[in-house]
């Protein structure tokens, strides 16, 4: 191997204590004092190495080597480095560890590629502050605006805005963290799996070939407050009514696209929420997610066509609102090859398979060419305390990743 594993344990251990949860599991929201803590030691990591730091008004730190051609475009290697609420230490931050050593790996060995590779840590991609996931890598395909930033706050009423600013960055000048097309030849992600089938088949890595489409939106049901106890049934504008009769439909519109199409409503409010008032208002989020993107339509059709029937001539009126809207995204057929050559010549076993969770891979197919590869989770866990990936089989994605940026950069 030529990628050091006791590095590569260090910065996730390292990585791992900042952290704000005190119930167990990784909280590291973005832009709080565990993202600058984590930051900070990145940077100490990167001063190390011959590269250029900068970062950009959406937050994200990169760290560029330069190659032997100064005109050519670069090769982006990374991940993000935000988490879930009490999620676990290597879901994205194993990218992100994966290429501070590969440039490190770069320095030791005196390896001067043709295109410069740069080194990219992301915030937001979970939105578990904001609510807005992909953040970085939106910023970096020009699909996020200031009204955005002023419009997403989190559960204390802080916009996006405003914690940029305080952070030290210009939401104002959000647009210019656009890439230019032409100066990225590729963006190169690294991920644990989050699922169990790279531990159930005994393989090494996974070679990702394409990510799912997602679209989440927001539902706004609006009804009006009464006593429970004295307004009638028929006289009642339960927004709760509602919302328990479209969601519990919900389930069964996936199950006949039959092609792995998924649906989720994995947000609930009710307010004013007390036990004697009828319900006024109800939020909540649905997650739709396929490799067919007509399929996405199809279910999310027929979750409109209910909330219109449910709602004609009664007093409960909704919105919609779109969070998050992606196609599926195929990966680079060039970068496919590369990576299975890579793996034929370390000995490592690989299958191809496709990704039901979002990366910022998917966003960065817009910008440039993208390549993701999978790592084992134990037992398929993620999002939670109990995810885990073995260091030997994180290094053993790193190492793939290497010999293909040994390739794809030029040496």
């Amino acid at each position: 191997m030529r990628t050091k594993l006791e590095r590569i344990e260090r910065d996730i251990v390292e990585l791992s204590k900042f952290n704000s949860s005190k119930d167990g599991g990784l909280t590291r929201f973005s832009l709080t004092e565990e993202d600058r803590a984590a930051r900070n030691y990145l940077k100490r990591e990167l001063e190390k190495l011959d590269v250029k730091i900068y970062e950009d008004q959406a937050a994200t730190l990169f760290a560029r080597r330069e190659g032997t051609d100064p005109a050519a475009p670069a090769i982006m290697i990374g991940s993000h480095f935000d988490s879930v609420r009490n999620g676990g230490n290597f879901d994205g931050p194993a990218g992100v560890v994966m290429a501070l050593e590969i440039l490190r790996t770069l320095d030791e060995n005196k390896v001067r590629t043709k295109y410069p590779i740069e080194f990219v840590a992301m915030i937001e991609e979970e939105g578990g502050r904001f609510g807005s996931g992909v953040f970085g890598s939106r910023a970096m395909a020009g699909l996020v605006t200031y009204e955005q930033l002023q419009a997403n706050k989190d559960s204390e009423g802080v916009s996006m805005a405003e914690a940029l600013e305080k952070f030290g960055f210009d939401p104002r000048r959000i647009s210019e963290a656009k890439r230019d097309p032409s100066k990225v030849k590729a963006f190169i992600e690294l991920h644990i799996e989050q699922g169990p089938i790279l531990e159930k088949n005994d393989k090494d890595v996974g070679i990702v070939e394409f990510i799912v489409g997602i679209n989440e939106f927001k539902v706004i049901l609006s009804g009006r407050p009464d006593h429970a106890g004295t307004t009638p049934m028929d006289m009642r504008a339960d927004a709760l009514g509602v919302a328990a009769k479209v969601i519990s439909k919900i389930d069964s519109y996936p199950t006949p696209e039959n092609n792995g199409t998924v649906a989720t409503v994995g947000v609930l409010e009710v307010k004013p929420g007390a036990a004697n008032i009828v319900p006024a208002q109800v939020v909540f989020t649905v997650d739709i997610r396929s490799k067919d993107q007509e399929s996405i339509i199809r279910v999310k059709d027929k979750i409109l066509k209910d909330l219109d029937q449910l709602t004609s001539g009664s007093e409960v009126s909704y919105q919609v609102f779109d969070m998050l809207n992606v196609k599926p995204v195929r990966m680079s057929e060039e970068v496919i090859g590369m990576f299975e050559e890579s793996a034929g010549k370390l000995g490592l076993s690989s299958q191809k398979m496709s990704s039901g969770a979002g990366h910022d891979a998917m966003i960065m197919a817009a910008v440039s060419e993208v390549g993701l590869i999978f790592v084992p989770s134990k037992d398929g866990r993620s999002h939670c305390k109990e995810e885990w990936t073995d260091f030997d089989k994180l290094q053993k994605g790193i190492e793939l990743i290497y010999d293909t940026i040994l390739k794809l950069g030029g040496v």
